[in-house]
């Protein structure tokens, strides 16, 4: 039987023109994107589509948008093979990361595209991602199951885990990056898949959605400079339920005084604060050095080599299922989606 492939259009780039007024890109219907990629018809797929009503730039994508995608694939989740999901890049790996809890016990291929030139350009990239991303979509091993079980991101050459990737570069064509985990697949000729690297389900159970999100939670990020004064204030967010704290090289933040009483007095009041490196390879190592350790004493929670975009999405949706902050900071030190590798 044909391959049924769903695609849920939400805008970015693939889908922009541009304004002849202004020079500048903007959202436009799917209809356009289609008949610039006359080729998705050669694959001779069941190809059916949903756009937002409104396409919009991914800079305007939030937690009601991620629930929307969530909800078209849960209503079409048995009509459908895979579904692709066509998507701006800026915020790609967010969104990934959030369907990637969001949408429990996945078994079909759901994955996000998009590009760095508009489709209708001559030397556009998203043509060759749109025709691949469906391609990836629709295969299946020698028992007739999806190759990839779970979300994905495909650019250019490489299918990356969704909630392992991370926007690398504003202007390459291979503009996506897996700094901790293998890619999911290497795309040239053919497509080359790493079933070691894959998602492997030993249990089929039903598709359970959970929309709910929370976005009190933010990100700190720690400088040469930070003072007691700016750090107290940032922790001290009216709402603010859950911190991303970006630390030094293998989870370290300053050893002053002022500053670990600020850590130790916030995690005192019940804010979870998760410890995550700046750096783009590796992860926190909460024994190697004193500064890494003093932090875990006083109760923060490390992210091993969890990506800053996955972190923040972990705590959303932990969170918005109803966990209390004791709650959250058990779940955390799990892998719930393959997000991270507890070192």
């Amino acid at each position: 039987m044909k391959p049924r492939i769903l695609i849920i259009y939400t805008g970015g780039t693939i889908g922009m023109i541009e304004n002849q007024a202004t020079g500048a890109l903007e959202p436009f219907d799917f209809d356009h994107l289609m008949d610039n990629v006359p080729k998705v018809k050669m694959l001779d797929y069941l190809i059916d589509n949903i756009q937002f009503e409104h396409p919009i730039d991914s800079s305007d994508m939030n937690p009601q948008q991620w629930c929307e995608i969530a909800r078209h694939i849960e209503r079409n989740y048995e009509e459908y093979d895979g579904f692709v999901v066509l998507h701006g890049t800026d915020t790609m790996a967010y969104t990934a990361s959030a369907l990637s809890f969001m949408l429990e016990n996945l078994h079909k291929p759901v994955i996000i595209t998009g590009s760095q030139l508009p489709i209708g350009e001559v030397r556009t990239d998203g043509e060759e991602n749109l025709i691949t991303a469906l391609q990836i979509a629709a295969d299946r091993d020698d028992n007739g199951r999806p190759i990839v079980q779970e979300v994905a991101i495909l650019f250019e050459n490489y299918l990356w885990r969704g909630n392992r990737a991370t926007k690398m570069s504003a202007d390459n064509f291979n503009a996506f990056k897996s700094n901790n985990y293998p890619s999911l697949a290497k795309i040239g000729l053919g497509i080359h898949y790493n079933p070691d690297a894959l998602m492997s389900h030993r249990a089929k159970r039903p598709l359970q959605v959970r929309c709910k999100m929370d976005p009190k939670v933010m990100f700190v990020d720690l400088f040469p400079g930070i003072d007691e004064a700016t750090l107290t204030h940032l922790l001290a967010t009216p709402g603010i339920r859950g911190v991303v704290l970006k630390t030094y090289g293998a989870g370290n933040g300053p050893t002053k005084p002022w500053f670990i009483k600020a850590i130790s007095e916030a995690c005192e009041r019940g804010l979870v604060i998760l410890n995550v490196t700046q750096c783009v390879n590796g992860g926190v190592h909460s024994k190697r050095y004193a500064g890494a350790n003093m932090l875990e004493e006083v109760g923060v929670v490390s992210g091993h080599d969890i990506t800053s975009e996955a972190a923040i999405t972990k705590l959303m949706y932990l969170f918005g299922v109803g966990l209390s902050a004791e709650e959250v900071k058990e779940y955390l030190i799990y892998p719930l989606a393959g997000e991270m590798t507890v070192l």
